[in-house]
């Protein structure tokens, strides 16, 4: 069996694989065999027994879990199989966090550390507090937008007619006791962009190559004012609509489908690392693409 996401196979012991238990720790568990090649094959350990003794309490004085360490004989060659649980709780390795992703392993460090110790405590960075934010950073323009659509949709939750904005935001879980939630902020923000600088998007129309930047347009606001915005000035600016005739009538048709293109905008605004870079869309003759700052779910890995 090839090593995956799941599997590292290494030939002997080294202090550096305690790293690789603790990405498997905090990620979904998994085993290291220690003497097999990377393709398996058993190659032994000649110092099994030490290993035996040693690796279980160093494990767990070091990283202060407790894993299986087992050991197997195949055509009298002696390995080891090292199995790590998955843990509900963050794990370190002297003050270093790593996880894994796909078959490789990589060290936690900024957002992407915050976001992975938030997730682990039960929270995600939208519902945490933003503590310099008040009631009065909200947009009531925004929120008399979302109430009307949420309404037309019937996907509103009961609500009163004459809700005050505090109230609106408690029942809708974007604030907690008076303070506003970093999804507050985002959702319904006068000035999101004083909060966290790259909530925007790029759009940029090129040419012939990616050094060929004709000309560009930014788009600020909160995510319903962008979400508005954007399609508006694609269409105004960069997409060339399809002319054709029926009589005297002119008739213009997109040029791309408007529900690829909801979709497209929807999970590069929704699905992002606001604390990274700012959304882009770049524009040229034959194709667009959209790029944003993210991460897959946890759990997920590109299969390529």
């Amino acid at each position: 069996m090839p090593e995956h996401q799941c599997i590292e196979y290494k030939q002997s012991w080294h202090e550096d694989y305690l790293k690789w238990i603790v990405g498997f720790a905090n990620s979904q568990g998994g085993i290291i065999f220690i003497g097999k090649d990377d393709h398996g094959t058993v190659t032994g350990v000649s110092d099994y027994k030490k290993l035996m003794e040693d690796l279980p309490n160093k494990i767990r004085d070091v990283l202060g879990i407790i894993v299986e360490v087992n050991l197997h004989k195949e055509q009298g060659l002696h390995y080891l199989e090292i199995v790590t649980p998955a843990y509900a709780v963050p794990i370190s390795l002297r003050g270093a966090y790593y996880t894994r992703s796909g078959s490789t392993k990589q060290e936690l460090k900024g957002n992407s550390l915050l976001e992975f110790l938030l997730r682990k405590t039960g929270k995600t960075w939208d519902d945490v507090i933003e503590p310099s934010a008040t009631i009065n950073d909200i947009d009531d323009n925004s929120v008399n937008i979302y109430l009307k659509a949420a309404r037309k949709s019937g996907r509103l939750p009961e609500i009163e007619d004459d809700i005050t904005l505090p109230a609106l935001l408690e029942k809708l879980r974007l604030s907690e006791e008076g303070k506003i939630k970093r999804a507050a902020v985002i959702l319904f923000g006068k000035d999101p962009t004083r909060f966290y600088a790259n909530m925007m998007v790029k759009i940029g129309r090129f040419g012939f190559s990616d050094d060929d930047l004709r000309f560009q347009e930014t788009v600020e606001g909160n995510l319903l004012s962008i979400f508005q915005e954007v399609p508006e000035i694609l269409n105004r600016k960069f997409f060339t609509k399809a002319v054709s005739f029926e009589g005297l009538l002119r008739i213009e048709k997109g040029e791309y489908p408007v529900a690829a293109l909801r979709e497209i905008l929807l999970n590069a605004l929704v699905h992002r690392d606001y604390m990274g870079s700012n959304v882009q869309i770049r524009m040229y003759d034959n194709k667009f693409n959209c790029w944003n700052e993210g991460m897959l779910p946890q759990g997920y890995h590109w299969n390529l």
